[in-house]
Protein backbone atom coordinates (compact mmCIF):
# COMPACT_ATOMS: atom_id res chain seq x y z
CA UNK A 1 0.00 0.00 0.00
CA UNK A 2 1.79 3.48 -0.55
CA UNK A 3 -0.51 7.15 -0.08
CA UNK A 4 -1.78 9.00 -3.05
CA UNK A 5 -3.81 11.67 -3.68
CA UNK A 6 -4.90 11.37 0.43
CA UNK A 7 -5.96 7.61 -0.43
CA UNK A 8 -4.00 4.40 0.71
CA UNK A 9 -3.44 2.76 -2.31
CA UNK A 10 -2.72 -0.92 -3.05
CA UNK A 11 0.59 -1.03 -5.97
CA UNK A 12 0.00 -4.75 -5.61
CA UNK A 13 -2.04 -8.01 -4.25
CA UNK A 14 -0.30 -10.79 -5.73
CA UNK A 15 2.42 -9.21 -7.95
CA UNK A 16 2.64 -6.77 -10.56
CA UNK A 17 3.73 -9.17 -13.28
CA UNK A 18 0.76 -12.21 -12.69
CA UNK A 19 -1.85 -9.26 -12.47
CA UNK A 20 -0.49 -7.87 -15.76
CA UNK A 21 -0.96 -11.24 -17.18
CA UNK A 22 -4.24 -11.89 -15.64
CA UNK A 23 -5.84 -8.63 -16.75
CA UNK A 24 -4.55 -9.64 -20.56
CA UNK A 25 -5.16 -13.00 -20.82
CA UNK A 26 -8.40 -13.22 -18.24
CA UNK A 27 -10.19 -10.54 -15.84
CA UNK A 28 -8.87 -8.12 -13.08
CA UNK A 29 -10.38 -5.57 -10.96
CA UNK A 30 -8.87 -2.37 -10.08
CA UNK A 31 -10.55 0.18 -6.92
CA UNK A 32 -10.17 3.59 -9.09
CA UNK A 33 -12.61 5.46 -6.77
CA UNK A 34 -10.03 8.05 -6.26
CA UNK A 35 -10.62 9.47 -9.29
CA UNK A 36 -12.72 12.87 -9.66
CA UNK A 37 -16.20 13.26 -10.59
CA UNK A 38 -17.59 16.61 -11.35
CA UNK A 39 -22.00 17.04 -12.53
CA UNK A 40 -22.27 20.28 -14.87
CA UNK A 41 -26.10 20.80 -15.33
CA UNK A 42 -27.95 23.51 -17.20
CA UNK A 43 -28.12 24.63 -20.60
CA UNK A 44 -24.88 26.44 -20.70
CA UNK A 45 -23.12 22.99 -19.67
CA UNK A 46 -22.07 22.40 -22.80
CA UNK A 47 -20.61 25.89 -23.42
CA UNK A 48 -18.32 25.87 -20.91
CA UNK A 49 -17.38 22.28 -21.48
CA UNK A 50 -16.59 23.60 -25.21
CA UNK A 51 -14.41 26.35 -23.73
CA UNK A 52 -12.02 25.00 -21.42
CA UNK A 53 -11.80 21.54 -23.15
CA UNK A 54 -9.39 21.10 -26.34
CA UNK A 55 -11.94 18.55 -27.89
CA UNK A 56 -15.07 19.11 -29.74
CA UNK A 57 -17.45 18.16 -26.89
CA UNK A 58 -20.73 18.98 -29.46
CA UNK A 59 -20.44 15.72 -31.57
CA UNK A 60 -20.90 13.93 -27.74
CA UNK A 61 -24.55 12.04 -27.73
CA UNK A 62 -26.41 10.99 -24.89
CA UNK A 63 -24.51 7.94 -23.45
CA UNK A 64 -21.16 9.23 -25.72
CA UNK A 65 -17.55 9.25 -23.39
CA UNK A 66 -14.77 11.74 -24.72
CA UNK A 67 -11.45 11.96 -23.66
CA UNK A 68 -10.04 15.23 -23.61
CA UNK A 69 -7.83 17.31 -22.19
CA UNK A 70 -8.15 21.37 -19.93
CA UNK A 71 -5.47 23.41 -21.55
CA UNK A 72 -4.12 25.91 -19.57
CA UNK A 73 -3.09 29.40 -20.81
CA UNK A 74 0.66 28.64 -21.10
CA UNK A 75 0.90 26.41 -23.83
CA UNK A 76 0.25 23.56 -21.04
CA UNK A 77 -2.31 20.74 -19.74
CA UNK A 78 -4.00 20.97 -16.23
CA UNK A 79 -5.75 17.67 -16.95
CA UNK A 80 -7.11 15.18 -19.22
CA UNK A 81 -10.21 13.91 -18.64
CA UNK A 82 -13.43 12.01 -19.54
CA UNK A 83 -16.56 13.80 -20.60
CA UNK A 84 -19.52 11.62 -20.07
CA UNK A 85 -23.03 12.96 -21.87
CA UNK A 86 -26.01 11.85 -19.77
CA UNK A 87 -28.35 13.93 -21.36
CA UNK A 88 -27.93 17.67 -23.71
CA UNK A 89 -27.90 19.56 -20.58
CA UNK A 90 -25.92 17.10 -17.73
CA UNK A 91 -22.34 15.86 -18.19
CA UNK A 92 -19.99 14.09 -15.63
CA UNK A 93 -16.97 15.07 -16.03
CA UNK A 94 -13.98 12.17 -15.10
CA UNK A 95 -10.89 13.58 -13.62
CA UNK A 96 -7.58 12.76 -12.16
CA UNK A 97 -7.19 12.33 -8.41
CA UNK A 98 -4.42 14.29 -7.70
CA UNK A 99 -5.68 17.15 -9.92
CA UNK A 100 -9.46 17.30 -8.33
CA UNK A 101 -9.18 20.46 -6.53
CA UNK A 102 -7.33 22.03 -9.35
CA UNK A 103 -9.66 20.86 -11.97
CA UNK A 104 -12.63 22.22 -10.02
CA UNK A 105 -10.85 25.87 -9.75
CA UNK A 106 -9.89 25.90 -12.87
CA UNK A 107 -13.57 24.93 -14.67
CA UNK A 108 -15.25 27.52 -12.00
CA UNK A 109 -13.24 29.99 -13.13
CA UNK A 110 -14.84 29.85 -16.32
CA UNK A 111 -17.99 29.40 -15.27
CA UNK A 112 -19.50 33.14 -15.90
CA UNK A 113 -23.03 31.04 -17.26
CA UNK A 114 -24.57 29.85 -14.04
CA UNK A 115 -23.80 26.43 -14.62
CA UNK A 116 -24.83 24.07 -12.22
CA UNK A 117 -21.52 22.65 -11.01
CA UNK A 118 -21.12 19.82 -8.38
CA UNK A 119 -17.99 18.01 -7.06
CA UNK A 120 -19.47 14.05 -6.41
CA UNK A 121 -15.75 12.54 -5.90
CA UNK A 122 -15.92 11.92 -2.06
CA UNK A 123 -19.47 10.07 -2.42
CA UNK A 124 -18.73 8.03 -5.87
CA UNK A 125 -16.65 4.91 -5.79
CA UNK A 126 -15.55 3.71 -8.94
CA UNK A 127 -14.42 -0.18 -10.40
CA UNK A 128 -12.56 -0.61 -13.30
CA UNK A 129 -12.92 -4.14 -14.42
CA UNK A 130 -10.83 -4.93 -17.05
CA UNK A 131 -9.69 -7.85 -19.51
CA UNK A 132 -11.02 -9.84 -22.33
CA UNK A 133 -13.24 -12.19 -20.10
CA UNK A 134 -15.14 -8.87 -18.49
CA UNK A 135 -18.28 -8.88 -20.24
CA UNK A 136 -18.97 -12.77 -19.40
CA UNK A 137 -17.76 -12.36 -16.08
CA UNK A 138 -20.09 -9.26 -15.19
CA UNK A 139 -23.18 -10.00 -17.59
CA UNK A 140 -24.98 -12.46 -14.92
CA UNK A 141 -25.11 -8.80 -13.18
CA UNK A 142 -26.68 -6.53 -15.16
CA UNK A 143 -30.00 -6.36 -18.02
CA UNK A 144 -27.07 -3.86 -19.76
CA UNK A 145 -26.20 -5.69 -22.93
CA UNK A 146 -22.07 -5.99 -22.20
CA UNK A 147 -21.09 -8.08 -25.33
CA UNK A 148 -22.75 -5.08 -27.65
CA UNK A 149 -21.32 -1.96 -25.86
CA UNK A 150 -19.09 0.15 -27.96
CA UNK A 151 -16.05 1.44 -26.90
CA UNK A 152 -16.26 4.79 -25.30
CA UNK A 153 -20.08 4.52 -24.61
CA UNK A 154 -22.04 3.97 -21.05
CA UNK A 155 -25.46 2.60 -19.91
CA UNK A 156 -26.99 3.30 -16.75
CA UNK A 157 -28.91 0.93 -14.82
CA UNK A 158 -28.91 -2.40 -12.47
CA UNK A 159 -26.07 -3.12 -11.70
CA UNK A 160 -25.61 -6.11 -8.56
CA UNK A 161 -28.99 -5.22 -7.82
CA UNK A 162 -28.34 -1.46 -7.39
CA UNK A 163 -30.31 1.08 -9.13
CA UNK A 164 -28.53 4.47 -11.53
CA UNK A 165 -24.97 2.69 -11.89
CA UNK A 166 -22.96 4.02 -14.71
CA UNK A 167 -21.32 1.28 -16.82
CA UNK A 168 -19.23 2.69 -19.16
CA UNK A 169 -16.38 0.87 -22.16
CA UNK A 170 -13.44 3.57 -21.71
CA UNK A 171 -10.37 1.43 -20.16
CA UNK A 172 -6.62 2.07 -19.46
CA UNK A 173 -5.24 -1.11 -20.10
CA UNK A 174 -5.77 -1.64 -23.61
CA UNK A 175 -7.54 -5.44 -22.88
CA UNK A 176 -11.41 -3.88 -22.78
CA UNK A 177 -13.60 -4.25 -20.23
CA UNK A 178 -15.78 -1.83 -18.00
CA UNK A 179 -16.20 0.98 -15.12
CA UNK A 180 -18.87 0.65 -12.70
CA UNK A 181 -19.93 4.01 -11.10
CA UNK A 182 -21.61 3.84 -8.00
CA UNK A 183 -22.33 5.65 -4.50
CA UNK A 184 -19.88 4.78 -1.89
CA UNK A 185 -23.01 2.95 0.51
CA UNK A 186 -23.19 0.43 -2.44
CA UNK A 187 -19.48 -0.18 -3.31
CA UNK A 188 -18.79 -2.68 -0.89
CA UNK A 189 -21.72 -5.02 -2.27
CA UNK A 190 -20.80 -4.38 -5.69
CA UNK A 191 -17.37 -5.48 -5.23
CA UNK A 192 -18.47 -8.42 -3.65
CA UNK A 193 -21.30 -9.30 -6.31
CA UNK A 194 -17.91 -8.79 -9.05
CA UNK A 195 -15.64 -11.05 -7.06
CA UNK A 196 -18.34 -13.52 -6.98
CA UNK A 197 -19.42 -13.58 -10.63
CA UNK A 198 -15.96 -13.21 -11.67
CA UNK A 199 -14.95 -16.86 -9.54
CA UNK A 200 -15.35 -19.00 -12.89
CA UNK A 201 -13.67 -16.56 -14.89
CA UNK A 202 -10.18 -15.99 -13.14
CA UNK A 203 -10.84 -12.88 -11.66
CA UNK A 204 -8.69 -10.85 -9.28
CA UNK A 205 -8.20 -7.43 -8.14
CA UNK A 206 -5.05 -5.69 -9.27
CA UNK A 207 -2.83 -2.62 -8.13
CA UNK A 208 -1.28 0.25 -9.43
CA UNK A 209 2.01 -1.27 -10.05
CA UNK A 210 -0.02 -3.16 -13.27
CA UNK A 211 -2.66 -0.54 -13.76
CA UNK A 212 0.89 1.62 -15.22
CA UNK A 213 2.31 -1.02 -17.15
CA UNK A 214 -0.75 -2.17 -18.71
CA UNK A 215 -1.21 1.79 -20.00
CA UNK A 216 2.31 2.17 -20.98
CA UNK A 217 2.07 -1.26 -23.35
CA UNK A 218 -0.47 0.77 -25.17
CA UNK A 219 0.81 3.84 -25.11
CA UNK A 220 -1.27 5.95 -23.03
CA UNK A 221 -0.39 9.42 -21.30
CA UNK A 222 -0.45 9.65 -17.24
CA UNK A 223 -0.27 12.83 -16.04
CA UNK A 224 1.87 13.78 -14.36
CA UNK A 225 4.56 11.61 -16.17
CA UNK A 226 3.73 12.17 -19.63
CA UNK A 227 1.80 15.38 -19.92
CA UNK A 228 1.59 17.85 -17.24
CA UNK A 229 1.53 22.23 -16.54
CA UNK A 230 4.24 22.63 -19.30
CA UNK A 231 3.80 20.18 -22.14
CA UNK A 232 1.54 21.38 -25.04
CA UNK A 233 -0.97 18.58 -26.25
CA UNK A 234 0.28 18.57 -29.60
CA UNK A 235 3.63 17.35 -28.30
CA UNK A 236 2.16 15.04 -27.09
CA UNK A 237 0.49 13.93 -29.82
CA UNK A 238 -2.61 14.53 -28.17
CA UNK A 239 -3.70 16.28 -31.71
CA UNK A 240 -6.26 14.06 -31.98
CA UNK A 241 -8.28 15.68 -29.34
CA UNK A 242 -6.88 19.05 -29.96
CA UNK A 243 -10.00 20.69 -32.53
CA UNK A 244 -10.03 24.20 -33.75
CA UNK A 245 -13.49 24.59 -35.26
CA UNK A 246 -13.71 26.18 -31.53
CA UNK A 247 -12.48 28.40 -29.65
CA UNK A 248 -11.18 27.25 -26.00
CA UNK A 249 -8.37 28.29 -23.60
CA UNK A 250 -5.41 28.97 -25.51
CA UNK A 251 -6.31 27.72 -29.11
CA UNK A 252 -5.32 31.05 -30.83
CA UNK A 253 -1.54 29.94 -29.02
CA UNK A 254 -2.00 26.44 -30.04
CA UNK A 255 -3.56 26.87 -33.52
CA UNK A 256 0.39 28.62 -34.07
CA UNK A 257 2.13 26.49 -32.89
CA UNK A 258 0.26 23.39 -35.35
CA UNK A 259 1.22 25.55 -37.63
CA UNK A 260 4.51 26.41 -36.93
CA UNK A 261 5.28 23.29 -35.94
CA UNK A 262 6.25 21.48 -32.90
CA UNK A 263 10.63 21.92 -31.08
CA UNK A 264 9.71 18.17 -29.45
CA UNK A 265 7.77 15.23 -29.59
CA UNK A 266 6.45 12.58 -27.27
CA UNK A 267 7.97 9.09 -28.29
CA UNK A 268 7.47 5.72 -27.39
CA UNK A 269 10.89 3.73 -27.35
CA UNK A 270 12.50 -0.09 -27.00
CA UNK A 271 15.48 -1.07 -25.75
CA UNK A 272 17.59 -2.59 -27.42
CA UNK A 273 20.41 -3.25 -25.01
CA UNK A 274 20.10 -4.24 -21.19
CA UNK A 275 18.58 -1.49 -19.21
CA UNK A 276 15.33 -0.38 -17.50
CA UNK A 277 14.39 3.52 -18.21
CA UNK A 278 13.17 5.54 -15.54
CA UNK A 279 11.26 9.01 -15.19
CA UNK A 280 13.60 11.96 -15.81
CA UNK A 281 16.56 9.59 -17.45
CA UNK A 282 18.32 11.65 -19.84
CA UNK A 283 17.83 10.78 -23.66
CA UNK A 284 20.98 11.44 -25.82
CA UNK A 285 22.04 11.05 -28.95
CA UNK A 286 24.97 8.75 -30.64
CA UNK A 287 27.80 11.41 -29.61
CA UNK A 288 26.52 12.20 -25.78
CA UNK A 289 24.05 15.22 -26.78
CA UNK A 290 21.12 15.73 -24.30
CA UNK A 291 18.23 15.57 -26.83
CA UNK A 292 15.15 14.79 -24.33
CA UNK A 293 14.17 12.96 -20.95
CA UNK A 294 12.37 9.70 -20.19
CA UNK A 295 8.90 10.44 -18.71
CA UNK A 296 7.24 6.53 -18.14
CA UNK A 297 9.41 3.57 -18.28
CA UNK A 298 9.44 -0.26 -17.13
CA UNK A 299 10.28 -3.66 -17.73
CA UNK A 300 7.03 -5.05 -20.14
CA UNK A 301 5.67 -8.21 -18.59
CA UNK A 302 3.95 -8.55 -22.24
CA UNK A 303 6.88 -8.02 -23.84
CA UNK A 304 9.58 -9.32 -21.66
CA UNK A 305 11.85 -5.93 -22.65
CA UNK A 306 12.28 -2.75 -21.56
CA UNK A 307 9.41 0.04 -23.28
CA UNK A 308 9.10 3.78 -22.79
CA UNK A 309 7.98 7.18 -23.23
CA UNK A 310 10.20 10.34 -23.60
CA UNK A 311 10.24 13.73 -24.84
CA UNK A 312 12.72 14.02 -28.04
CA UNK A 313 13.97 16.97 -30.25
CA UNK A 314 12.00 16.67 -33.50
CA UNK A 315 14.71 14.80 -35.36
CA UNK A 316 14.33 12.07 -33.48
CA UNK A 317 10.93 11.71 -33.31
CA UNK A 318 10.62 9.04 -36.54
CA UNK A 319 10.38 5.76 -36.21
CA UNK A 320 12.90 3.66 -36.08
CA UNK A 321 15.38 6.64 -34.81
CA UNK A 322 18.74 5.76 -32.69
CA UNK A 323 18.41 6.95 -29.41
CA UNK A 324 20.45 6.42 -26.45
CA UNK A 325 19.18 5.99 -22.78
CA UNK A 326 21.31 7.61 -19.84
CA UNK A 327 21.60 4.94 -17.32
CA UNK A 328 23.68 5.27 -14.48
CA UNK A 329 26.50 7.20 -16.55
CA UNK A 330 25.68 4.49 -19.37
CA UNK A 331 24.57 5.42 -22.72
CA UNK A 332 21.84 2.68 -23.28
CA UNK A 333 20.67 2.17 -26.98
CA UNK A 334 17.04 2.13 -27.57
CA UNK A 335 14.93 2.30 -31.00
CA UNK A 336 12.11 4.71 -31.15
CA UNK A 337 8.68 3.07 -32.05
CA UNK A 338 5.28 3.76 -32.55
CA UNK A 339 2.24 2.83 -29.55
CA UNK A 340 0.84 0.17 -28.61
CA UNK A 341 4.19 -1.61 -28.45
CA UNK A 342 3.91 -5.15 -29.66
Amino acid sequence: MVPFAGYNMPVQYNGINAEHDTVRKAVGVFDVSHMGEFILKGENALDLIQRVTSNDASKLYDGKVQYSCLPNEDGGIVDDLLVYRMDDKTYMLVVNASNIEKDWNWISKFNTNGVDMKDISDRTSLLAIQGPKAADALQSLTDIDLGSMEYYTFNKGKFAGVDNVVVSATGYTGAGGFEIYCDNAHAEHIWNAVFEAGEPFGIKPIGLGARDTLRLEMGFCLYGNDIDDTTSPLEAGLGWVTKFNKEFTNSAALQAQKTAGVAKKLVGFKMIERGIPRHDYEIVDEEGNVIGKVTSGTQSPSLQIAIGMGYVNNAFAKEGSEIYIKIRDNKVKAEVVKPPFK
